[in-house]
């Protein structure tokens, strides 16, 4: 059974046995969401122009675009994120029997550290910058744009980077979990 009719699938099977099957696509998932988050302010300033937002009075304008700039940064800082993990997920170890679980567990991980850093910086800057300008009615400015309401005051600018840094351990805890399963699984075999 070794001529070209029966073992014409081998490459393929190959590939998907080196483990590059499951690496590269994510690695190209993380690309294209970085690419997103670089892309996210540029819309949301689409979407300002679009709704006339810039023929509001002087000091929504103004709101709008320092929290604006606040996005930008956060857009930036998880851009930096994800395309520091594209190349980390490229070379995310495996074995021969598990090679898609670690992949998935580094997902996992990657994706609470870019939403828990993206609530640290963007819901405790707003914070602060609403309950600075006593623009409350803000939020209902950035609920239309299709921004959180994260409020205003102290509790608020106290408890986004708790939850930002509780997002980022629980996920961290749970990419954990998945990798000691797996190596649970291996010390169980021997």
């Amino acid at each position: 059974m070794d001529n070209k009719f029966f073992t014409f699938i081998k490459p393929y099977l190959s590939y998907i046995d080196s483990g590059n099957f499951f690496r590269k696509p994510f690695s190209w998932l993380y690309a294209v969401i970085a690419l997103l988050n670089l892309l996210f302010p540029l819309y949301l300033l689409y979407e300002a122009i679009s709704n006339n937002v810039f023929q509001g009075p002087g000091k929504y304008v103004a709101l709008f675009l320092i929290i604006w700039l606040i996005i930008l940064a956060a857009g930036w800082i998880s851009f930096q994120l994800w395309w520091d993990r594209m190349n980390k997920v490229a070379n995310t170890p495996g074995d021969n029997e598990y090679m898609a679980t670690p992949v998935f567990a580094h997902f996992v991980q990657t994706l609470g550290e870019w939403f828990g850093t993206w609530i640290a910086i963007v819901g405790t800057l707003v914070s602060i910058l609403l309950t600075i300008s006593s623009a409350g009615e803000m939020g209902g400015l950035l609920t239309a744009y299709g921004l959180p309401n994260i409020g205003t005051g102290i509790v608020a600018i106290l408890t986004m980077p708790v939850y930002g840094f509780l997002v980022i351990v629980l996920s961290r805890c749970m990419a954990e979990l998945i990798k000691a399963l797996v190596a649970i699984a291996k010390n169980t075999k021997k």
